[in-house]
């Protein structure tokens, strides 16, 4: 059978050990490497003196990705390969290792490369996924404040759309203090731009709406609970910027782009790009 690459070497992933196979010709030669930082390096050059042409290995886990990023930072040329792909090529002896078949597969042209994304990209989608975990969080809290909320008989979501608007923290700042909402407060902070001018509930129905049973423990747990979406929003934030400043021009053109639709806001076409 043809070889596509006369020096070439297969790789098995562990998450403690990395083995080996550097096959020049038709003679290869098996070594052992920890997973750390420094033996990782050693392997990179290890392949390097060697004048590898193409490195391969398993999509174990995320074993696989510190490796990556050294070859890559190394200049040396690697794929990542479905183990599921490599069991399905038949002619594997039964005694021959895994980082020895690979480099087989691999000298002959026989491996299919998995899509991976250049670093920048690759970065991309560790921020943007870290958003949608830290918005999953949100969520959860202000689904928490709700309950509570409705557990004291106050009806914020009647009153405005969004529990997370300025307006609904406002309203729930002056909660926190005790005090009863009446008529004189809500005309107080209407003029004052505290409330907003364009709330779906009347002046009337936010009176009675806000004027719940609020124990001293549920201000105290209300407090908390906004304190921590505080951190959160200051996260998600930098998070947003972290992402604007890590994408391409044409991807922030295709996601201004989307933007224009009716109904599409800033953040939602970014998970597109992961």
């Amino acid at each position: 059978m043809d070889k596509v690459y006369d020096k070439c070497c297969g790789i098995d992933v562990h998450k403690k050990l990395i083995v080996a196979c550097f096959r020049k010709g038709s003679k290869q030669e098996l070594r052992n490497f920890g997973a750390t930082t420094r033996e990782l390096l050693e392997l990179a050059n290890w392949l390097q003196n060697g004048g590898c042409e193409m490195v391969a290995m398993e999509s174990t886990a995320s074993y696989w990705k510190p490796l990556y990023n050294i070859l890559e930072s190394s200049e040396l040329k690697a794929m990542v390969v479905n183990a599921s792909h490599m069991k399905a090529v038949p002619g594997r002896k039964t005694d021959t290792k895994d980082a020895e078949w690979i480099a087989e597969l691999l000298q002959h042209g026989l491996l299919k490369a998995s899509y991976i994304p250049d670093k920048q990209q690759r970065e991309l989608r560790e921020l943007v996924r870290y958003r949608k975990s830290l918005v999953s969080e949100r969520t959860r809290e202000l689904n928490r404040l709700q309950k509570m909320l409705e557990g004291a008989n106050i009806k914020l979501s009647g009153t405005v759309s969004d529990i997370n608007c300025m307006s609904a923290r406002n309203i729930l700042e002056y909660l926190l203090t005790g005090e009863f909402f009446d008529e004189a407060k809500y005309d107080e902070m209407y003029k004052q731009k505290i409330i907003a001018h364009n709330l779906k509930a009347s002046k009337e129905q936010l009176i009675d709406d806000l004027n719940g049973v609020m124990t001293p423990l549920q201000r105290r747990m209300m407090k908390e609970l906004l304190s921590h979406l505080d951190e959160l929003n200051v996260h998600i934030n930098n998070l947003e910027d972290e992402i604007d400043n890590f994408m391409k021009p044409e991807e922030k053109k295709a996601t201004q782009a989307i933007q224009d639709v009716t109904g599409i806001g800033k953040t939602v076409p970014r998970p597109l790009f992961r």
